[in-house]
């Protein structure tokens, strides 16, 4: 699907569900399982690259190397987390060159002041709206390609309260975001409030363990919301897989038939040993 093929999906508001993608593993097999869009966890992210919390350490340097490789690697439309956009608005402009250049369909950012912190943790202060909304504007005035979409993310439920969250995303819609994304609703009554207060496309960020109830997402599109997001459903599983496979090991000294295994055979071809076999067989020696 092309970035404005996308775009106008969202602007549709017609319901696209996104698994988050961490690092090229990940990229691949929910490249190739028919997803409208992926989404690029900044935490996930920051786990697999750095091995450290999503506390504002990792840079703009850091992120767009691993967003460009998984825009190059893949088909499916990619939504990518920028935190704060890295700095002031300088940084903001700098980052939504980069995002863009790189292959990004949906840029994210977040009103949290900096450091940031993960959207389920406590401590979340968050910047002065005047503040976001000069960020807003100068993402909108940056891209270079009306279909890149800008999604503003407010962080201010947690310590200001739900009427203060859907005031600020009223007003970074007005700023020019394409989609609104309301983070950490406490209960099922506040999502609906958020969608009820809100005209622009939303964004459903579902955690397992998280602030926010875990929905379906038809019950979720009936809601109201456009986008959903599963963020941490792969490297969450992927880490219990890992604790189950290693364990297993130092208890056993093998891998026994108890961890369950994708097949080396359904993982050469998932990471394309096919085309370096057939590239061999092409041009091997008479």
């Amino acid at each position: 699907m092309s970035r404005k093929a996308f775009a106008d999906k969202i602007r549709r508001k017609a319901l696209t569900v996104a698994p988050g993608i961490y690092d090229m593993i990940s990229a691949h097999l929910a490249d190739q399982m028919g997803f409208d869009a992926l989404y690029v966890t900044g935490y996930g992210t920051v786990a697999s690259h750095l091995g450290l919390p999503d506390a504002g350490i990792a840079t703009y340097t850091d992120m767009i190397e691993r967003i460009s490789r998984f825009c190059d690697m893949t088909n499916t439309p990619v939504i990518a987390d920028a935190d704060t956009g890295y700095g002031g608005l300088l940084n903001v402009a700098h980052t939504v060159k980069g995002y863009e250049k790189a292959g990004v369909s949906a840029i994210q950012i977040e009103d949290q002041q900096f450091p940031k912190k993960c959207g389920h943790t406590p401590n979340r202060p968050v910047v002065p709206v005047a503040e976001m909304v000069r960020k807003i504007k100068v993402a909108c005035d940056t891209r270079t390609d009306p279909d890149f979409l800008i999604i503003a993310r407010t962080d201010a439920r947690t310590g200001l309260g739900l009427d203060e969250a859907i005031a600020r995303a009223h007003a970074y819609g007005e700023a020019g975001a394409d989609v609104l994304f309301v983070e950490s609703p406490e209960s099922v009554e506040e999502m609906t409030k958020v969608c009820q207060s809100l005209d622009k496309p939303l964004l459903a960020n579902m955690v397992t363990g998280g602030k926010t109830p875990v929905l379906p997402a038809e019950e979720l599109k009936k809601m109201g919301y456009t986008i959903v997001i599963h963020p941490a459903a792969g490297f969450l599983s992927c880490a219990a897989g890992l604790a189950q496979a290693y364990g297993d090991l130092k208890k056993n000294g093998t891998v026994t038939e108890a961890t369950p295994m994708y097949s080396f055979a359904d993982f050469n071809q998932m990471i394309g040993f096919p085309g370096v076999w057939a590239f061999d067989k092409k041009y091997a020696e008479d």
